[in-house]
């Protein structure tokens, strides 16, 4: 792996996948000194919990150094500074920048300026690539990998960033199937269909999740967000479309493995948290070792 720069998962290859999952495992549990004497900084301008701590964690265990910016009101782009210049001045005091924003496409303009080592952890409801990596991560340690599974997406499939990322990296294995399961209002948009067909994958889409249970092994949740909404009034009335219950659950395989990344507002209900189909808080440590993997590697590649 050459990089140093992760903007979109559509960049990725399967050999690079391959090789920061390898890499994630021999992290799993371990503290190193491969960011020792690197500053890293992150910058989020949207809320974040998971990913931004796990990145902080993942760049303490590596044995790096982090300063942040985590409110844009106490940063200079409350005073005006455009987003360029908010990234030229935070390279000279870092070494590493890891950036989330509300806009789609602040990623790329951001990367379009930096010299040094630059990961998108989120631009609006764009692109999420740090989480297709630890999405495709998990899969591989609870159902084997992705190649000949049948994988299930529900919900916000209009504005889930998250759900287009990984879409990027499934494109490059061999899935037997793939179900969207949303209203018709938040369907997944073309672009990503395309995707599929290019990669010849097959899939489905539908607003009844029941009839796709059983032959499910991978069902990935994702929560209605109410942030990406103009109108409030849209977003109550598709707030609860899909609430996945203990019942429904039983539904599917027992082998069927449950993703969400999080947070949940209510759609899964608490009951299914203790059974073995839930994976989602695995999912989240999972995130800490890949997260190291990826800033080691990049790290490892600058000459800056």
């Amino acid at each position: 792996m050459q990089r140093t720069k992760l903007v979109t998962s559509a960049d990725l290859t399967r050999q690079e996948v391959d090789f920061l999952m390898e890499e994630a495992e021999k992290l799993r549990g371990k503290t190193t000194q491969d960011l020792s004497g690197k500053i890293c900084a992150t910058l989020f301008l949207e809320p974040s919990t998971r990913t931004r701590l796990s990145f902080e964690s993942a760049i303490l265990r590596l044995g790096g150094k982090l300063i942040n910016i985590t409110d844009a009101t106490q940063s200079s782009v409350k005073k005006g500074e455009t987003l360029e210049d908010t990234i030229r001045v935070m390279e000279q005091y870092a070494d590493l920048i890891v950036m989330r924003h509300p806009q789609a496409g602040a990623a790329e303009r951001a990367a379009a300026v930096i010299q040094k080592p630059f990961i998108n952890a989120g631009d609006g409801p764009n692109q999420h690539p740090t989480q297709a990596l630890l999405d495709t991560y998990t899969i591989r340690r609870e159902v084997g990998g992705v190649d000949g599974k049948i994988i299930t997406f529900v919900g916000d499939l209009k504005y889930g960033r998250t759900v287009h990322s990984l879409l990027y990296l499934l494109a490059l294995y061999k899935p037997e199937k793939i179900h969207f399961v949303s209203p018709p209002a938040l369907r997944i948009p073309p672009l990503y269909t395309s995707i599929l067909q290019k990669s010849g994958i097959p899939f489905q889409e539908t607003q009844d999740l029941l009839p796709c249970l059983p032959e499910t092994d991978i069902l990935y949740m994702t929560r209605i967000q109410e942030e990406r909404f103009e109108d409030p009034k849209e977003y109550r009335r598709l707030k609860g479309c899909y609430i996945l219950t203990p019942a429904l659950v039983e539904q599917g395989k027992n082998s069927m493995k449950i993703l969400h990344p999080l947070p949940r507002i209510d759609e899964i209900e608490h009951g299914v948290d203790g059974m073995v189909q839930a994976a989602y808080f695995r999912q989240v440590e999972n995130g800490v070792y890949m997260r190291m993997a990826l800033l080691k590697e990049l790290v490892k590649n600058s000459s800056v």
